[in-house]
Parts: structure tokens; C-alpha cells; sequence
């Protein structure tokens, strides 16, 4: 007999509440919750389709081994701690701790307790070498933060707005960016019902973009011109909010020379998007009463994210965007210790340059985190100190690196490639050891993880005092030894007798100024995942066991939070004009820009684009999702395949100055002519391209990992790349 279950995805940062039926301890069916009040019964294709994970065919039920021979045997999780921890300890005495290195996918989302179990034992063996997806999707949005500063009490939210300038994203496809995450689309309706005036700035016509009151339409890469130009028309028009600015920023006068040469007819003719455009763009959202500009992921790929980030950063400082005394403080905490903010800045600080370095293209730890995109650089680094052992957490960077072939080589070279995966990815296959994990509905999650997002960057976290635990509610499959994610760290410190201190919260609510707090673990006696969740929340504003009283999430409407007014003798400044952005500002002004267009060999520009069932490489295996279709197409306007003389189905190659790849495109009238786009995270390994239409196209294939990367990050150009459009060789026809 089935019951049914509240409880909450944990596939995406949106984290919407679901209804789970459960019949013998196995999800049978998910639906979203229609009792709550934030979201209104809303979960997507991918949220739906996690009972199918839990019993998928293709589930891994128990860790595997791979042999000399390369064959994956099974292997019993404490035999394989037993090996992978001796293994580690011989590679550690003999190379030092800086050879063992980590990445943490967004596969780990689910599980609160994973991360910093992790960090607890690589700080234990003395290794820096963490490293996240922060830091290669958006790392601009935690540097601008460090070049602009922050605003303690936070944005002024959706609800509340009558403008919002979206640069690059598409909340009602992606669902998880804070303010719009929770039934985005819904939220959108709403707004236009009151009359928003919502500004899009896509190359493409997305659903976002449609219920748009103003779209502009760039050439891929131009995010920053049309930022640039946009600032330019609200300074000289002087529709900036004087009073904010004076009280609380520096630099106008800098910001003000660094795009004075951008003006709206050289921003047109740079951008593709007419100049009365850009200046209607700058009345909408300078001449609003509230609103927020945000930039999504696409803008980041095209090396350009963090002075994106920090041009939105300015427009929101120019025109006074952020919360202010008296307001509701938006993304209060719940679950997290109380904190009250207050109207003021969260002054600059260092962007970049600090912790550990690394030893190509004088890369170093950032505001987002230790360089991902320098990461095979270590691995593939000629010398003592190299990474010699990895471990991949809920990632498949062989589908979300840059420059595959380049990730290929670097995890072939590994002495010890260990991988924590529910299934048999393109990077897990590579492993010598995979670790078959417990999935969300068997183990315990919480709203907490969302909550916490908005310390990483602006725009982000929930906006409203939401909070949900998730209890297990379901059982592992019969005969299988999954484990949980953590228990596979606190069984190698076990091992080699680590001491673990796992970080749990803070003292305060703010994490600039509360210290941390740690739980020490009893080997002996370890604890439970759920004692894990619960020291998380031990100075939650909300106490746990009220938040368990409501399974099905509670809005915390009652918590009446005001911003309060700026503290006596602050004297912080938000800072207009930082030296980095007025030194790129005069970079990209100087460049030859028409050059590249000049160049007829690569006529298109590919751009990335999110689809409703997939998130990343999640969701690609799955019948429910994939519905016969393993292939990402490619997305080009009907006239431009007229003009190839392509039609809509056909197979092609798709070549980049680095590689070329097989595809099959398809025709869509909201592409703008001259670009092209692709869903990234499909495809298979380098010698697989015979099964593109089994598995898809790898557009990172098409990347240079050592060519025109952010001195920052290090990170390539991922989008807005120039592509030809050829007919396929014979060779890699699909068998």
C-alpha cells in the first residue's frame, strides 16, 4: 500500500516542495506541493521525474572497482575505504598533500552534510586544492561583490519591483536564481499583471524574453557594451538617485570617464541592438520607484562575467536598487542564526591574488574559490607538487570542462581517480574507484542549503522566510550498499586518523562577522547525518524542531523583519569606479571588434542554452526526461539553414578554431540570425563521436582551456565561440 510523503528537490537551488508517493519503502510518483504558499504546487520536468532515479535501471547499486585490465568489478564500501585511504596516505608521504585535490559537482546539492565533511578531512591531510563549480559558473558575481562591496540588507525583491533588467538569463527554463526561483514563471505573470516593465537582454528570443516590455537583442559578448551604455545615458542624463549615491558610494566620477566613450550609436553599432533601444532600456529602470538588475550564466561564459556582474552591480547602486530602512528585509534567515541588517554598505575588499597559488598562468584563489578552470593545468603539470589524486563529488567534469580532450588527458594521468556517482557517467567510467551514493529521498535535506546561497552572490538565496526539512522516506533498493556521500570522508579519517572538524554555522547571522562553528566528530561514535542537520541549525533563528512541525514547509510570514537604518559613524562606500573595471572598460573599448566579423571562416557564434528537462549532464539517462532523444541539437535560425542549404534534422560538423564535432541541427525562429545554441554537458568521451545521436554533442570539445581566459579565473571563452557549419566527414557517421 502507498502513502504519501511531503518533501523537497534538491536538484537545482530553487528546492521545490514535492508530494512523494511511496510504495514499499520505493518512490513510485512526484508531484509538487498545491499547500504551498511559496511556490503554489510548482516542480518541474526533472523534479518529477526522481522516482525514476531512485529505480532507474541504470542506477549504480553498489561501488565498482576498475582492475588493471580496466573491467569494473563490485567492491564492498569498506574494503574500498580500506584501499583508497592507504593509497591516499603512500601518495601524501611520498608527494605531499598538495597532490590530492577535490571537486564538489552540483550532484552534492542534496546533501547538507557532504561538503564540509569533505573540507574537514582535506584539511585534516593539509590540502588547499577544493575545488566547486563557483569558481567556473558565475565566479564574477562573488568578485564583482569584492571590487563594488555588498549591501547588507540585500536587493530589493521581485515582488516588490516595477522594473527587473535580466541580463543572459531565463528564470522561467532555469528556475533556481533566487529572487525569480520559486514558479518563476508564475511570478512573471503577476508582474506583468501590475504592471512591470521588465527588461531581457538575450540574443534570443526565450519564454523569459517573450513577457518581456523591452528585449534587447545583443551579439553574443557585447554584455558589457550595452551595460556600459546604459550607465552612460542614466550618469549624463542624470537620472541616478543623487541622495543614494552621495550618502553611499565612491567613484561616480571614474565610472563616469570609463564609459563616456560608450555611447549609445557606438554601443548599437557594437551590440546589433538599435541605439533608441539602449536609451529606452536606461529610462525604464533608472526612472522606476524599485527593481534590480541581475546577469545570469550565459554572460559569464564569454569571459566577461565579472565586469557584467559589477556593471549590474552599478546600475542597482546608481539608481539606489537595494533595500533600504523601513523595508522588509528580503532573504531573512530561518534557518540560519538571526541576523538583523541594516541599510549600509558591506565595504570592497580583496578580490583575488590570496591563499594558494597555482603553478600555471599565475592563477590564485579568488572571491569564488580556488581556479576550477586551472584545474587539469595541475594534473597535467610537469614536476613535484602536481595533483596526483582526485575526487570527484556529484561531478562530471569530462561534460562540464572546458576543452575536453584536455580534461581527458588530465584524469588518464591521475595516480588515483576516485568518483562519488549514482550512475556511470562519462567521468565516473574513467575512475578507478566509483562510490555508489544513497540518493535525496533516502537521506534527510533542508531548505538551509538555499538559504545560505545568498553569501555567495547577490540575487541569490530565497527571497521570502521559507523554510522545509526533508525527512528520509525512502528505502535504498534490496541487496544494494549505497552509502551516504559523507560517510565515505569520516570512513577515510577513520582511517587514517583524522581528526574532523566539520563547520556546521556560524555564531551570528552574518557571515562576515559571526565565527564559524564546528561539530568535533567521535569516531567511536560518529554522528548521524540527521545530528549533523540538527548541529547545522543549532542558532537557526527558527529552532529545528519548529521547521520539522510543518512537513510540508511554512512561509514565516510572522517573521516581520525590518531593515534598520544605517549604524552611527559608519562611514563604508560602495565603490562606482574600481581600477579593474575602468582598466577592462577601456580594454574592450579599444578592440578591433569588426575584425572577427571580418573573418568569413567562422560565421556564427555558439551561445549555451538551458532546456527545461536537463540540468547539466542530470537527467540525460533518464527515459522520462530524454524521451528517446540522447542529443542535444543545435539551434539556428530557418534562414540562416535556408542559406547553408541545411534543413531542420540534418546532420552537420560543427568546427571552432580548436576541434569539430558532429550535431544535428534544428530550426528556431527566436534564434537572431548569426548565432547558434546548444545545451553543454551531453555527449561522451573524445573517440565516441559514431554515437552523437545516442549521446550527444560536447560543445566543450570546441573550448581552448590555454587561450583568451579571464586572467582572474582562468576561465576560457565558453560562450559566444566562432563556429563554422560543415558538412560531416564520413567518418563519424552514427553506427
Amino acid at each position: 500500500m502507498s502513502s504519501i510523503h511531503p518533501n523537497i528537490c534538491r536538484l537545482c537551488t530553487a528546492f521545490c516542495p514535492l508530494l512523494v508517493e511511496v510504495e514499499d519503502g520505493t518512490p513510485i510518483k512526484v508531484s509538487g506541493d498545491p499547500s504551498n504558499e511559496l511556490f503554489h504546487g510548482y516542480t518541474c520536468p526533472k523534479g518529477r521525474a526522481l522516482a525514476e532515479q531512485h529505480s532507474s535501471r541504470g542506477r549504480l547499486l553498489h561501488s565498482l572497482k576498475r582492475d588493471a585490465d580496466g573491467t569494473r568489478n563490485r567492491i564492498a564500501p569498506e574494503q574500498a575505504m580500506d584501499e583508497i585511504a592507504a593509497q591516499i596516505t603512500a601518495i601524501v608521504e611520498q608527494h605531499g598533500p598538495r597532490s590530492v585535490a577535490m571537486y564538489f559537482g552540483t550532484g552534492t546539492l542534496p546533501y547538507p552534510a557532504t561538503m564540509p565533511a569533505a573540507r574537514s578531512w582535506l584539511r585534516g591531510i593539509g590540502s588547499p586544492m577544493f575545488f566547486t563549480p563557483g569558481a567556473i559558473d558565475q565566479p564574477g558575481k562573488s568578485i564583482a561583490m569584492a571590487l563594488h562591496g555588498g549591501w547588507q540588507a540585500g536587493e530589493q525583491t521581485f515582488e516588490e519591483s516595477d522594473t527587473f533588467l535580466l541580463v543572459g538569463m531565463n528564470p522561467v527554463i532555469t528556475k533556481c536564481h533566487g529572487l525569480l526561483g520559486q514558479n518563476p514563471g508564475r511570478k512573471i505573470k503577476e508582474a506583468n499583471a501590475r504592471g512591470m516593465q521588465m527588461i531581457v537582454i538575450d540574443p534570443r528570443r526565450t519564454e523569459t524574453a517573450e513577457r518581456a516590455a523591452l528585449h534587447l537583442r545583443p551579439r553574443p559578448g557585447e554584455d558589457p557594451t550595452l551595460l556600459a551604455a546604459i550607465v552612460r545615458t542614466i550618469i549624463e542624463e542624470q537620472l541616478y538617485d543623487t541622495k543614494f549615491v552621495a550618502e553611499n558610494a565612491e567613484g561616480l566620477d571614474q565610472l563616469a570617464e570609463a564609459v563616456r566613450s560608450y555611447s549609445p550609436d557606438y554601443a548599437a553599432q557594437r551590440s546589433g541592438v538599435p541605439a533608441e533601444d539602449i536609451v529606452k532600456a536606461a529610462h525604464i529602470f533608472a526612472e522606476a520607484e524599485r527593481g534590480c538588475a541581475l546577469a545570469g550564466t550565459g554572460p559569464s561564459f564569454a569571459t566577461r562575467g565579472t565586469i557584467t556582474e559589477y556593471l549590474c552591480m552599478a546600475l542597482n547602486t546608481l539608481c539606489g536598487r537595494w533595500a533600504k530602512a523601513g523595508d522588509q528585509a528580503p532573504r531573512p534567515n530561518v534557518m540560519l542564526p538571526a541576523h538583523n541588517p541594516r541599510a549600509q554598505p558591506i565595504p570592497p575588499f580583496p578580490g583575488w591574488g590570496y591563499g594558494e597559488k597555482m603553478r600555471g598562468r599565475d592563477l590564485a584563489m579568488s572571491a569564488a574559490g580556488m581556479p576550477t578552470a586551472g584545474l587539469t593545468d595541475e594534473i597535467l603539470y610537469e614536476g613535484e607538487g602536481r595533483v596526483r589524486v582526485l575526487i570527484n563529488v556529484g561531478a562530471n567534469p569530462m561534460m562540464s570542462f572546458p576543452d575536453q580532450k584536455r580534461t581527458r588527458a588530465a584524469l588518464d594521468k591521475l595516480d588515483l581517480h576516485i568518483a562519488i556517482d549514482n550512475e556511470l557517467s562519462a567521468t565516473s567510467e574513467l575512475a578507478d574507484y566509483i562510490i555508489a551514493p544513497m540518493l535525496s529521498f533516502e537521506t534527510p535535506g533542508m531548505s538551509h542549503t538555499v538559504e545560505a546561497l545568498k553569501y555567495f552572490g547577490f540575487g541569490l538565496g530565497t527571497p521570502r522566510p521559507w523554510a522545509q526539512y526533508a525527512p528520509r522516506i525512502a528505502q535504498p533498493p534490496e541487496g544494494s550498499d549505497v552509502i551516504e556521500d559523507w560517510h565515505f570522508f569520516l570512513g577515510l579519517a577513520q582511517r587514517m586518523n583524522i581528526d574532523m572538524k566539520i563547520m556546521t554555522s556560524f555564531r551570528s547571522g552574518s557571515h562576515t562577522e559571526g565565527a564559524p562553528l564546528f561539530l568535533e566528530i567521535d569516531h567511536a561514535d560518529p554522528p548521524t547525518t540527521e545530528d549533523i542537520l540538527a548541529d547545522m541549525c543549532r542558532s537557526s533563528r527558527v529552532p529545528l524542531d519548529e521547521v520539522k512541525s510543518h512537513p510540508n514547509g511554512k512561509l514565516y510570514d510572522e517573521i516581520d523583519l525590518r531593515v534598520l537604518p544605517r549604524e552611527d559613524g559608519n562611514e563604508d562606500r560602495l565603490q562606482l569606479g574600481a581600477d579593474y573595471i575602468v582598466e577592462e572598460l577601456a580594454k574592450i573599448r579599444a578592440e578591433d571588434y569588426e575584425a572577427e566579423r571580418r573573418d568569413g571562416e567562422y560565421p556564427f557564434l555558439l551561445t549555451s542554452r538551458r532546456v527545461n528537462n536537463f540540468l547539466n549532464s542530470i537527467g540525460r539517462t533518464s527515459d522520462m526526461l530524454n524521451r528517446g532523444k540522447g542529443y542535444n541539437p543545435l539551434y539556428v535560425h530557418p534562414d540562416d539553414l535556408a542559406e547553408l542549404g541545411v534543413a531542420s534534422g540534418d546532420s552537420i560538423a560543427l568546427r571552432s578554431s580548436r576541434d569539430t564535432v558532429p550535431a544535428v541541427v534544428e530550426a528556431d525562429a527566436t534564434m537572431k540570425r548569426g548565432v547558434v545554441a546548444m545545451s553543454q554537458a551531453f555527449g561522451g568521451q573524445p573517440d565516441e563521436d559514431h554515437r552523437y545521436l545516442e549521446l550527444g554533442t560536447n560543445t566543450n570539445r570546441l573550448m581552448a582551456a590555454d587561450e583568451d581566459h579571464d586572467p582572474i579565473t582562468g576561465i576560457p571563452r565558453m560562450g559566444a565561440i566562432p563556429v563554422a557549419i560543415a558538412a560531416l566527414e564520413a567518418g563519424v557517421q552514427p553506427v
